[in-house]
């Protein structure tokens, strides 16, 4: 199997057609920090908007986002801490509407 492993999230996703290009080649896009690695700030307005309307949180919401991306896309956020995956698994069920893709940017 093959894969492309990149640093990008909701935060800095200036090479946005990546995941787009894995999935035509048929390759995995593994994007690394996708919770922004302490780089980013995702209490944003924007992503807390959407967010809200899903009952979830900031972060809840940068994953669903990043796994809408494509469906080649595997994000492997890393935690130690039980609670933290279970948050983490939870972003996997949030489905983003095109009005939240759009207030995502």
């Amino acid at each position: 199997m093959t894969a492309v492993q990149n640093h990008f999230h909701a935060g800095k996703c200036d090479e946005a057609e990546l995941p787009a290009a894995c999935q035509e080649a048929g390759i995995a896009f593994v994007p690394f920090f996708p919770l922004g690695g302490a780089t980013s700030d995702f209490s944003a307005d924007r992503m807390a908007k959407v967010a809200e309307r899903h009952g979830a949180t900031v972060p809840q919401i940068a994953l669903a986002w990043l796994l809408a991306s494509s469906p080649a896309t595997l994000a492997i956020t890393g935690t130690g801490c039980l609670a933290h995956l279970g948050k983490n698994m939870a972003a996997g069920s949030i489905t983003l509407t095109p009005e939240d893709l759009s207030d995502l940017g």
